[in-house]
């Protein structure tokens, strides 16, 4: 890992916190997260206890807050929305696929690799100035963002997720 972040030495977990000046994100991800045009879905539960996810083309990574935004059109009369409201968490992945040098294809023909980042915790449906559901990490878990084989997955926040 290319990082440094403070380490819980009992639980192994970062000792972050909300609002601090070190974020819960490595380089590499916070790279990753900058890079235009990748893939995003949100899951939120329903009121029925089903999981929905759905597309989003509207999100960033804020730092200020270290949490990710998620907005759109009409977005608080969405599902999505709503579902974050009442439950107070959502998660969001974000992906794509990075085509392979010709060298390096592999066995069944595969051309590329899958990367990405998913993101789960507590869940803000805020409404002023604009309407998005504003997700406060607590486990983080990213693959491929450092080389082909990594996968690099732990909590972060002040509770862990089932």
């Amino acid at each position: 890992m290319a990082w440094t972040r403070p380490v819980d030495p009992k639980t192994g977990e970062l000792d972050v916190k909300e609002g601090s000046s070190v974020s819960v994100f490595t380089e590499a991800e916070l790279a990753y997260l900058r890079t235009k045009g990748l893939l995003a879905r949100v899951a939120t539960v329903g009121q029925d206890g089903m999981p929905h996810l759905a597309p989003v083309g509207m999100w960033s990574q804020n730092p200020e807050l270290d949490a990710i935004d998620v907005a759109g059109m009409d977005f608080d009369h969405t599902k999505k929305f709503r579902d974050a409201a009442r439950s107070g968490v959502a998660a969001i992945v974000i992906d794509d696929m990075v085509k392979l040098d010709p060298s390096e294809v592999q066995p069944g023909g595969w051309d590329s690799r899958p990367r990405g980042i998913e993101i789960r915790g507590r869940a803000e449906a805020i409404t002023d100035p604009q309407p998005m559901i504003r997700i406060h990490p607590q486990r983080i878990v990213s693959w491929g963002l450092e080389g082909p084989m990594q996968r690099y997955a732990r909590n972060v926040g002040e509770s862990k997720p089932a």
